[in-house]
């Protein structure tokens, strides 16, 4: 059996693909290979399939998550179903193939094409530090977009004049024609050359965008950054794109999350972890040790006798939950340092220890010694 291919190469998006990203590109791959513009073609039908199952799994939320976690494992053996193609009726429409169909045949194109558009989504990183991220931050991202022009207010026509209806088509944006396919004739339409689809015509453009109805501008957006936010995560800030178009809403801004490394800590999920370096005499003896956590200083004790990598847990000392309340776990790590460079009486000294150590005090050691002496005896 042929192995599947990754669903985003099969559209030809990126991971970070924005939900009208993925449809546009469906749409496209879909209009290539469908079967009915491709009669006989085999190769096309099974690559039309392909697109079919591949947008049903990313184009569903939760379908889209346990693909990125698990692949195609996560729909194998009853576990999910992303198969798409062939219905009941004929060819599934994973999200609108009818206006691909239409774009070729007719039908309803004129409401789309002068229909309220959404403003293009826009993306940008943001950089957070270590405590940022675990606290919360309000932050000001500046962005470069695009903007509704503040001369014409969007509308692309010279102040105190306004777009005219298109005498081409009255306004529909669209000129019907008849066109013969393979199929039969079809009753189609087309985007009116003389408004370019859009209904409206310009005789007088606003100097400042040419016509355009949206200027370059830098935008400074507050953004207030959730507590327990983690690195690799993206904020979703509604109506922070571009304008849309014919009244359409604005895009949204995604914002990627990257936490820069910490000196002191480190972040699995809600839990940190500090590295704490014990001397040799501390660790044998006991001690009372300076450590940080997120909040403050505190004073741990450290046990006789301590080993390296022993693990000592400060509840309730981690990440804030990032939705609900509670917080993970500190986890101090001791690592012993053994002393590089010794003088004479610090080596006399040590050789003096040695002599008067008991071997139970090394189980470990004494461990391996038998073990040793088991295998080759």
């Amino acid at each position: 059996m042929a192995q599947k291919r990754d669903y985003y190469e099969v559209l030809g998006v990126q991971k970070t693909a924005t939900e009208a990203e993925l449809k546009k590109a469906y749409r496209a791959v879909a209009k290539k290979y469908h079967p009915d513009l491709n009669p006989g073609d085999k190769e096309a039908e099974s690559k039309f399939k392909e697109a079919n199952e591949a947008y049903e799994v990313l184009s569903d939320t939760q379908k889209r998550q346990q693909y990125d976690q698990f692949g195609h494992s996560a729909f194998e053996n009853g576990g999910g179903g992303a198969y798409g193609g062939y219905g009941a009726g004929g060819y599934q429409d994973f999200g609108g193939f009818s206006d691909i169909f239409e774009t070729f045949f007719g039908g309803g194109g004129s409401a789309r094409r002068n229909g309220p558009q959404k403003g293009r989504d826009l993306e940008k990183t943001v950089i957070l530090s270590f405590r940022e991220a675990a606290f919360g931050v309000k932050k000001t991202v500046s962005v470069l977009k695009n903007e509704k022009c503040s001369d014409c207010s969007g509308t692309g026509a010279k102040s105190g004049t306004h777009p005219e209806t298109c005498s081409n088509c009255q306004g529909t944006g669209e000129v019907r024609q008849v066109q013969r396919t393979p199929f039969g004739s079809f009753q189609s339409s087309a985007a009116c050359t003389k408004c370019g689809g859009t209904g409206k015509v310009i005789k007088e453009p606003c100097r400042k965008c040419s016509g355009s109805g949206v200027e370059r501008k830098t935008k400074n957006i507050e953004v207030n950054i959730p507590k327990g936010i983690d690195d690799g995560q993206t904020l979703t800030v509604r109506g922070e794109g571009e304008p849309g178009k014919n009244g359409g809403p604005y895009g949204d801004l995604y914002l990627n999350i990257r936490i820069t490394k910490d000196k002191l800590f480190t972040r699995k999920e809600f839990d940190v972890y500090v590295d704490l370096p014990l001397t040799f005499v501390e660790a044998s003896l006991g001690a009372k040790i300076i450590v940080p956590t997120l909040d403050e200083k505190i004073e741990l004790t450290i046990p006789e006798g301590t080993q390296f990598g022993a693990k000592f847990v400060l509840k309730g000392k981690g990440i804030p939950h990032l939705r609900g309340n509670g917080r993970g776990n500190q986890y101090v790590i001791a690592k012993i340092e053994v002393p590089k460079k010794l003088s004479s009486k610090q080596k006399d000294l040590l050789k003096q220890f040695e002599k008067a150590s008991d071997n139970a005090n090394y189980t470990s050691k004494k461990s391996f010694i038998d073990n040793i002496k088991e295998l080759f005896s």
